[in-house]
């Protein structure tokens, strides 16, 4: 399974709503980077996602997914198991 890392807070519905998701998918570990915590890892996830500043920031492998909403797209288009699968 490939490896999951995904910025977030803690009082973030949508981070709540994604690792649900990837845990349904049979995830079992997530690399959970909490920015509210780190303040200073902020900016290294504006770098890896091209600027984006809301969480989550969700990365599959190398593939930077997006959000919660980007992930559950990938889902309906049945293109997330393959990611995870790591194809």
């Amino acid at each position: 399974m490939s490896k999951v890392v995904m910025y977030a807070t803690a009082v973030c519905p949508y981070c709540v709503r994604a690792e649900q998701l990837l845990r349904r998918k049979g995830v079992t570990e997530i690399e959970k980077i909490r920015i509210d915590l780190e303040p200073e890892r902020r900016g290294e996830m504006l770098a890896k996602s091209n600027g984006m500043r809301t969480v989550p920031q969700i990365f599959i492998g190398a593939t930077h997914v997006g959000g919660c909403d980007d992930l559950h797209e990938l889902e309906r288009q049945g293109r997330l198991d393959p990611l995870l699968a790591g194809g």
